[in-house]
C-alpha cells in the first residue's frame, strides 16, 4: 500500500517536471522570437527617418522661401522653392529603394508639397506683383493653394486607378516652379513692367490646371534601357549647357513648354482625335 502510494507520487512530481520543462521551453523560443521581433522593428524604424527628414527638409525650405519673399529677397525665395523641388523628388525614390513608404510618409509628404509648392509660390506671387491687385491678387494667391491642396487630395485618393506614366492634372510642383520662374523672369527683365496682369493670368490658369483632367507625361517610368544612349547623352549635355549660361531663361522656357504640351494635347484628344475617329468609323 505505501509502496503503490510512493509510486505514484513519484509519477506526479516526474509529470510535474516535464511540464515545467515544457513551459520553460516555450517560453524561452517565445523570448528568442520576441527578441528577433524586436530586431527586425528596429531597423524598418530607423530607415522611415531618412525620406521622412528629405520631407521635413522640403517643408522646412518652403518656410524660408516665404520669409525671403516677405523681406523682398525674390531671388533666394525661388532659389529654395527649387531646392525644395530637389529634395521632394528624393523623399519618394529613398522610401521605394530603403522599402519604408508608409501611409504615414504619404500623408506627410503631402502637407510638406503644400507648404513647399502651395503656400511658398503663392506669397513670391503675392509679395513681388500681387498686392498691386489689392483684394484680386489675394484671392488669386490664397486660390492657388486651395486648388493645390484639392489637387495633392485627389492624387492621394486616385493613384494606381490610371496609367502610371502620365499625371491627371498639371502636378503641383510644376506649377509651383512655373509661378516662381516666371516671377524671376519679371524681376530680372523689364518687359513684363507694366503688365503684371500677366503673371496674375499665369497663377491662375496654373491653378485651373492643377484641378483639370488635362493629361501630362511623367518621367518617373522612362525605361532608359530602351532609349538611345548616345541620343540622350546628346540631349543631356545640350540642355546643361543651356542651364549654364541661361539658367533661368532656359528652365523657364522648358516648363513652359511642358504646361503648353498638356494644354494642346488636351485640346487635340478633345476635338481633333474623336473627329478622326467618327470619320473613319
Amino acid at each position: 500500500m505505501n509502496n503503490s502510494n510512493l509510486n505514484g507520487a513519484g509519477e506526479v512530481f516526474s509529470n510535474l517536471d516535464a511540464q515545467n520543462a515544457q513551459n520553460n521551453g516555450a517560453e524561452d523560443t517565445n523570448l528568442d522570437s520576441n527578441l528577433n521581433s524586436e530586431k527586425q522593428d528596429s531597423r524598418p524604424k530607423l530607415a522611415y527617418i531618412l525620406p521622412n527628414f528629405f520631407t521635413a527638409s522640403s517643408a522646412f525650405l518652403g518656410v524660408i522661401s516665404v520669409l525671403c519673399a516677405s523681406r523682398g529677397d525674390y531671388d533666394k525665395a525661388i532659389i529654395y522653392i527649387v531646392f525644395s523641388l530637389i529634395l521632394d523628388g528624393m523623399d519618394g525614390r529613398v522610401a521605394r529603394l530603403t522599402k519604408t513608404t508608409s501611409k504615414f510618409g504619404v500623408e506627410f509628404d503631402s502637407l510638406a508639397d503644400l507648404v513647399a509648392f502651395g503656400v511658398a509660390p503663392a506669397m513670391l506671387f503675392y509679395f513681388s506683383v500681387g498686392h498691386t491687385f489689392g483684394k484680386f491678387g489675394s484671392l488669386v494667391a490664397a486660390l492657388f493653394v486651395v486648388f493645390g491642396a484639392i489637387r495633392l487630395a485627389r492624387f492621394n485618393v486616385t493613384t494606381g486607378t490610371y496609367e502610371p506614366n502620365v499625371f491627371i492634372g498639371l502636378p503641383i510642383p510644376s506649377a509651383a516652379i512655373t509661378a516662381a520662374f516666371w516671377v524671376g523672369i519679371y524681376e530680372n527683365y523689364g518687359f513684363l513692367h507694366g503688365h503684371e496682369w500677366i503673371l496674375s493670368l499665369i497663377m491662375a490658369v496654373l491653378s485651373i490646371l492643377m484641378v483639370s483632367n488635362v493629361r501630362y507625361p511623367s518621367f518617373k517610368k522612362i525605361n532608359y534601357a530602351k532609349a538611345n544612349f548616345l541620343r540622350l547623352l546628346i540631349a543631356l549635355l545640350l540642355a546643361f549647357s543651356l542651364l549654364y549660361v541661361y539658367p533661368l531663361e532656359s528652365a523657364t522656357a522648358a516648363i513652359s513648354v511642358y504646361i503648353v504640351y498638356g494644354v494642346v494635347r488636351g485640346v487635340w484628344v478633345m476635338f481633333f482625335a474623336k473627329n478622326i475617329k467618327l470619320k473613319k468609323e
